[in-house]
């Protein structure tokens, strides 16, 4: 219990810390830079969840629970993102001023943050503390960017830096609450392990295809976002052996 507890806090507030940049920053980043940033955190995100996640998944359940899993995982994010606006961070207008459009936004991306909630305390219920804390590790790194793109919108619709740090750090917060509701629900009802492992991968692959690559591809800079996806992988997979 303690080790999700930890574990997922400090994922979710991984977002805060990529917030946290904002309050320092002089001038704009360059999108180069953000693009292989989200690049980098899509790599991390891929190699957990082909070479930790999935493999886990087989191993607890087989192939079954395993298709079954990544399936639903996709479905889910496919009706989240029907049901929720599009977030464009990168490429949207920044000369909006704040209104109940942007909250919704704000609130889109909170609803965005469960399912990786979800992968952190379902990694956790396995019983294998390196796992979750792997995914968490994982995880936290694809939320900082994200804090800071989300803070960074903020300031573009006239925010506060402040204020724009608050919210941002709030949005992941979620992950707290839906981290324990997945380790709980895997966790007293075992055979629904090995379709939790897969459906956080499902998830995450949907998130790294549907959003992070083509974000990172949007402003031109493909070849370097590319590397960048790369040596997110290779640091991942150091990291796997390494536990």
């Amino acid at each position: 219990m303690d080790n999700v507890l930890v574990g997922t806090t400090l994922s979710a507030m991984a977002t805060g810390l990529g917030a946290l940049i904002v309050l320092f920053l002089q001038g704009n980043i360059t999108h180069r830079w953000r693009d292989m940033l989200l690049a980098f955190t899509a790599g991390i995100m891929m190699a957990a969840s082909m070479l930790s996640l999935i493999p886990e998944s087989i191993a607890a359940g087989g192939l079954v629970p395993v298709a079954v899993g990544l399936l639903l995982g996709v479905i889910v994010l496919t009706a989240m993102e029907k049901m929720i606006p599009h977030i464009d961070l990168d490429h949207g207008k920044s000369n909006m001023e704040i209104d109940p459009k942007a909250m919704l936004i704000v609130a889109a991306i909170t609803l965005h943050n469960i399912p990786e909630g979800l992968s952190v305390g379902v990694s956790y219920a396995l019983g294998d503390a390196d796992t979750g804390n792997l995914i968490a590790f994982a995880i936290g790194l694809q939320n900082a960017p994200e804090g800071f793109l989300v803070a960074l919108f903020l300031m573009n619709q006239k925010m506060h830096k402040f204020k724009a740090f608050l919210i941002a750090t709030a949005t992941g917060a979620i992950e707290i609450v839906s981290g324990l509701m997945g380790y709980y629900l895997t966790t007293y009802v075992e055979f629904l392990i090995s379709y939790g492992l897969a459906f956080a991968a499902g998830a995450m692959l949907f998130i790294i295809y549907k959003e992070l690559i083509p974000e990172s591809h949007g402003d031109g800079h493909e070849r370097p976002s590319t590397y960048s996806f790369i040596i997110g992988i290779l640091f991942m997979v150091i990291l796997i052996e390494s536990f």
